[in-house]
């Protein structure tokens, strides 16, 4: 990959649809992640206002840590970026206290952690509002098109994916070219949103490295029964994931209405 060249042309690409938009700048949600830290890396090489927005919600402290390094560095570099912090824990604890009690389930601390996602997509398109700016999303290629790693109308409810077409390891590329600090660059890659530090591939089942390996033998239209071993192990893991998220990685189906039906 000719990194730099790419890095170029993201940020001529952001530079472009910000002009085009009419809006003034740029906010992002910056976790402690890489996917965030480049995003936000991306954003403010532009030389329009970066608003960088820390939105903790019983967080790893490790976490919250490595986000607020990484936006020093990120000023210390560019002028453009500001940064506001909103602790999010007693709004999330509200949140909660309002809903239905249920039994504890796999389901209903999967609709928790969602609602953490959606907190901070709220929060988001408040300072965007407030200041007219886009939000830019942190997605890349195998979360938002491979194993749809992301939660509905949160972390994918953006206005632009600057890295979205980048696999994951392109990501880590385009980090150690821009300078990310070492401790995101070494970091386990992990959503945030349990409070704890599972990682990705806690979840998942799989590293990005073997995801990617997958989602390139599922466009090859390779099947499981071609591969034995773990490589069969992760390309079954690639494709339950790959299915069941079909809903978030598709345009929103919309009942067409026969015209005669409407005369």
């Amino acid at each position: 990959m000719k990194t730099k060249q790419v890095i170029d042309h993201i940020s001529q690409w952001l530079v472009g649809y910000l002009k085009q938009s009419g809006q003034k700048g740029f906010v992002v949600g910056v976790s402690g992640g890489i996917d965030s830290a480049v995003t936000s890396k991306l954003v403010a090489l532009t030389g329009y206002p970066v608003l960088c927005v820390e939105m903790p919600i019983h967080q790893n402290a490790d976490q919250v840590n490595r986000a607020g390094k990484h936006i020093e560095s990120l000023q210390a570099e560019h002028n453009n970026v500001s940064r506001v912090s909103v602790n999010l824990s007693q709004v999330f604890d509200s949140f909660i206290n309002e809903l239905p009690k249920v039994a504890d389930s796999d389901e209903k601390a999967m609709s928790l952690v969602n609602s953490r996602a959606r907190l901070r997509m709220t929060t988001l398109y408040y300072f965007a509002a407030l200041h007219g700016y886009l939000v830019a999303g942190t997605g890349n290629k195998v979360e938002d098109f491979g194993v749809g790693f992301f939660t509905k109308y949160g972390d994918g409810g953006v206005d632009i994916s600057p890295i979205a077409d980048l696999l994951k390891t392109e990501v880590y590329t385009l980090g150690k070219n821009l300078h990310v600090i070492d401790a995101i660059m070494k970091a386990p890659p992990t959503d945030g949103l349990w409070g704890d530090d599972r990682s990705d591939e806690d979840q998942i089942g799989a590293t990005y490295p073997e995801l990617e390996w997958a989602m390139q033998q599922k466009e090859l239209g390779k099947e499981p029964e071609d591969f034995s071993g773990r490589n069969a192990e992760v390309y079954r893991i690639y494709e339950r994931f790959n299915s069941v998220n079909q809903h978030k990685m598709r345009p929103i189906p919309v009942c067409k209405i026969p015209s005669d039906l409407k005369a």
